[in-house]
């Protein structure tokens, strides 16, 4: 059998040649042959793995630190930020040890087969509720949605009032058919680096007005000092606290995406640098998104914020801003949807072909399995009320499997003799941490949903 080539060696990962090479552990090492290229910059790698992090997570982080108290919650940003890092530089270091470009690589490496075809199906689960999650807030900023028995109108219906193509299931095939379709439609992730600036642009531009409002009505002495702690009345609301932790493990998942972006960098000893500078932007979007959502809503706010903005926020020319945060975030949406849905069909295909050449070179396969993953979500958005509690399972589960638990066993494998014991402990710290907070906050969930089926409001 002819010996793969090494990390190092680049030259191989931009030759079409590199595609048809051998295969090791039942996965493709190269995924993205296009002659003529000759890496990606470092900004746009940046753009990619930032639009990677910012996703829906952002809407409920505010609920999130309002329940665990001010103070606690921006702590509690900027530690998972840290550990979401360790546990990306551990997956780098055990690819380059041994020699794979891909994260389901590293856990075969690891763990065999068996291992490999976990970790995809975690990915696999978790995009899948995303792009499922993106879609419906898109319809519902659009064309409106449902609430205890209330109409929340959306913003085509505001503008143009209630037609045929405002309604739910007509915009999302339209944004479907000409917004998602082109943009998945691209064989290289770098190939979106510019729809992830202006995607990156539209969450600044949120955070911006929602800064703006807050501080107008701090001045005119509107708003009053939020809660910095948490609040605990009872032991269910101690419990309760536990239920964040998939919120905030979501907000940072981005493992799927780190090892696509790094294959195309000009300089792949770059990546570690590229992993910090967008954590740091990203942790700096979360922190202001969340201070000023609580400063602003307090104790009024929802555990979707975009739905505290189709309400008069009292002060001049409300409405307008109400339609700009909440296209501005749509906007948002739909540019982030192409580069989660890249690595979802990267490990269906992982899955479902382990030993076929990469799906960049199979068009049949390529436009099959894109046809396919597009109609299953758009299915599920258009019959599926409201997924937020499935969210917050797979947030639960898949996410922080993905993100800690994969990361951890990986380094406590070691099968290439390279950890040290600060990674040991570190690996045994994540894993506790990931299996007892997602142990109670299922277990929670699963305690809310039935006392309210029997009427019992849990405060």
């Amino acid at each position: 059998m002819t010996l793969l080539p090494t990390l190092s060696d680049r030259k191989y990962r931009r030759s079409p040649r590199a595609a048809l090479l051998p295969q090791k552990h039942g996965y493709r090492e190269f995924e993205t042959p296009e002659a003529g290229f000759h890496g990606a910059s470092i900004s746009g790698a940046v753009f990619n793995l930032s639009t990677t992090v910012i996703g829906a997570g952002i809407m409920a982080l505010p609920a999130t630190v309002n329940q665990l108290g001010l103070i606690p919650g921006l702590v509690a940003i900027i530690f998972v930020s840290m550990l979401t890092e360790s546990s990306i530089d551990k997956i780098l270091r055990f690819s380059r040890a041994s020699k794979t470009a891909t994260y389901s690589g590293v856990a075969a490496d690891a763990f065999g087969g068996a291992g490999r075809n976990i970790l995809q199906a975690c990915i696999v689960i978790n995009n899948t509720g995303m792009l499922v999650v993106y879609m419906i807030i898109i319809g519902d900023v659009l064309s409106g949605t449902w609430e205890d028995g209330f109409h929340h109108r959306g913003v085509m219906e505001e503008w143009f009032g209630e037609h045929w193509w405002t309604t739910r299931s007509a915009v999302l095939l339209f944004t479907t058919l000409f917004v998602f379709a082109p943009l998945v439609s691209f064989k290289r992730v770098d190939s979106l680096r510019y729809t992830s600036a202006l995607s990156v642009g539209f969450a600044v531009v949120f955070v911006a007005i929602t800064a703006g409002v807050t501080i107008v009505k701090l001045m005119e002495g509107k708003i009053g000092m939020p809660r910095l702690m948490p609040k605990l009345d009872n032991q269910a609301s101690f419990w309760k606290l536990f239920t964040t932790v998939p919120v905030l493990v979501t907000a940072y998942i981005c493992h799927h995406n780190v090892h696509p972006i790094e294959n195309e960098l000009k300089d792949p000893t770059q990546m570690k640098l590229i992993v910090r500078k967008s954590l740091i932007f990203c942790t700096a979007i979360y922190i202001a998104t969340s201070f000023f959502g609580v400063l602003l809503f307090g104790d009024h706010i929802l555990d979707d914020v975009l739905a505290n903005f189709d309400v008069d926020l009292g002060i001049p020319y409300s409405s307008l801003l109400d339609d700009l945060i909440r296209l501005s975030y749509c906007l948002h949406l739909m540019l982030v949807f192409p580069i989660v849905f890249f690595s979802l069909r990267l490990n269906v295909d992982g899955l479902l072909f382990p030993y076929a050449i990469p799906i960049a070179i199979s068009k049949r396969r390529f436009v099959s399995l894109t046809v396919a993953l597009m109609g299953f979500i758009f299915m599920g958005a258009n019959f599926i009320p409201s997924i937020w509690d499935a969210f917050q399972f797979t947030g639960a589960t898949s996410a922080v499997c993905v993100s800690y638990i994969f990361p951890a066993a990986i380094t406590l494998r070691d099968t290439h003799g390279i950890a040290t014991k600060s990674d040991r402990l570190i690996s045994w710290m994540m894993i506790f941490l990931a299996v007892s907070t997602s142990t109670v906050a299922v277990t929670s969930d699963i305690y809310g949903l039935f006392s309210v089926e029997k009427g019992v409001i849990i405060t």
